[in-house]
């Protein structure tokens, strides 16, 4: 059996598989012969440790990803997914985008660090970001051709990773869409500038769907549909104020979208709660394959025989990095969730942690600075799914709230979070923002505390 995972940056749930009316007819065509995951979430909402806890079956905090790769952090690669396929006659190739080791834009070294056997990927260094697409088009037709090639000798794993729906978006908006009858996803104010960044969101969306066609009609065109896994995901939500590196919904929720040949969940939905820390392990369970001892997820393998089939009750997610220090905990049930800032000291936005975009410069002209977090926050999310009215003091709740905490507080410690010792000591060679920093990218050294 083989395996192919094909990923796009910063897309949430925010596709027409889930119900958003955005121009991804061909993943809502593959959802109708693929299990549907409604409630699967990422395990840290930022993309190097979001894509390193998927591919070691580990948090974050356990496999030296505290931050983005392209800062400084280091992944622990000898438990990445792809040696160990390598180690069980895999023959692995990557092809287009990888964000766990150094610059995802310079695939080679990635490549290579995380021992891919086979690198596909085309040269990107002509392309604007705005344009990359156009690059993502190009691997995709690349990682056709192999597919269509490949001798069957021996099973393998391919992962397409795309730019899209990356900021920054393609400049000019598609055709096919109304920016006049387009609506932001929640928590978005609905206004001029935001409907045109979601339209150039939509048209990025539609590049990635469009590349998504071409590698699953390679599939199908080489007779190797029937005996592939293929996964799609993305690595948490949209690059907007109160997404992206939050843990409300907005930046933990993902699609998911699996389809296993010849299983009984093929064109249906599950509703019960996954992670991606499952991923691995569900693979291996599938791949009837030794499942390595590190691993930290639990297999939702079973949920393709039977959608009913109840693989965790709690959910663990958390934050410590991205471009300034933010320690964030996090712990959610079906209905309830809990999260608690560590950072007690600094309770305003870290406002370099949000991507620049007209979304960010229309809350920073309307009191971003302002707002302030809870450091501890606890939601009924039946009655509050937005996230948005904290019950932390309301006694009626507290045998729920003390409950979540005891649970938080041991999966921290069974996995040796930092968090438990104090403040998370700096590495040298990070590089980090100062908590007050208004710009991710900012030249300025100043805005630099490590």
């Amino acid at each position: 059996m083989n395996i192919i995972y094909i990923h796009t940056h910063d897309t949430g749930k925010i596709i027409s598989p889930y119900g958003y009316k955005v121009p991804t007819i061909n993943l809502e065509e593959f959802s109708k012969d693929a299990t549907l995951f409604q409630n699967a979430f990422c395990v840290s909402p930022t993309c190097s440790p979001s894509r390193s806890s998927m591919l070691t079956g580990m948090y974050p905090h356990q496999v030296g990803m505290l931050g983005l790769s392209q800062r400084g952090f280091v992944i622990d690669d000898s438990k990445h997914l792809v040696k160990h396929l390598n180690r069980n006659n895999f023959v692995t190739a990557l092809c287009g985008i990888q964000h766990e080791s150094g610059w995802y834009l310079d695939h080679e070294v990635g490549a290579k660090k995380l021992g891919y056997q086979i690198n596909l990927t085309n040269d990107n260094s002509s392309y604007r970001q705005e344009d990359l697409g156009e690059w993502d088009m190009l691997n995709a037709k690349s990682m056709a051709n192999w597919i269509s090639e490949y001798d069957d000798e021996k099973p393998f794993f391919a992962s397409f990773g795309m730019y899209s729906t990356h900021r920054r978006y393609p400049d000019n908006i598609d055709s096919s869409i109304n920016v006049n009858n387009v609506n932001p996803p929640y928590p978005m104010v609905n206004n001029k500038q935001t409907r045109e960044d979601f339209s150039k969101f939509m048209t990025s969306a539609k590049i990635a769907d469009e590349c998504f066609k071409e590698v699953i009609d390679a599939l199908k065109k080489a007779g190797k549909y029937e005996n592939t896994i293929i996964l799609f995901t993305t690595d948490h939500g949209l690059a907007n104020p109160f997404s992206k590196c939050n843990l409300f919904d907005s930046g933990t929720a993902v699609s998911l979208i699996m389809r296993v040949p010849n299983c009984t969940s093929n064109g249906k939905v599950v509703d019960n709660l996954v992670s991606h820390l499952d991923i691995f392990p569900t693979l291996c369970d599938l791949l009837k394959i030794k499942k390595p001892e590190w691993l930290q997820g639990l297999s939702f393998a079973k949920s393709f025989d039977d959608i009913n089939q109840v693989t965790r009750s709690e959910i663990f997610t958390e934050i410590n990095f991205h471009t300034s220090y933010e320690p964030i905990r996090s712990i959610r049930t079906k209905r309830y969730k809990y999260i608690r800032y560590y950072d007690d000291q600094y309770l305003k936005i870290n406002l370099s942690n949000i991507d620049e975009s007209v979304c960010k410069e229309f809350f920073l002209k309307n009191d971003l600075s302002k707002q302030k977090k809870y450091s501890e926050a606890f939601y009924d999310l039946y009655y509050d799914i937005g996230e948005r009215h904290n019950l932390i003091d309301n006694i009626e709740n507290l045998d729920i709230i003390n409950e979540l905490k005891k649970s938080l507080e041991i999966e921290m410690i069974k996995s040796n979070d930092p968090l438990i010792h104090g403040e998370i000591k700096y590495d040298s060679q990070w590089k980090v923002n100062k908590k007050q920093c208004i710009t991710a990218s900012s030249k300025n050294s100043e805005d630099y505390e490590h």
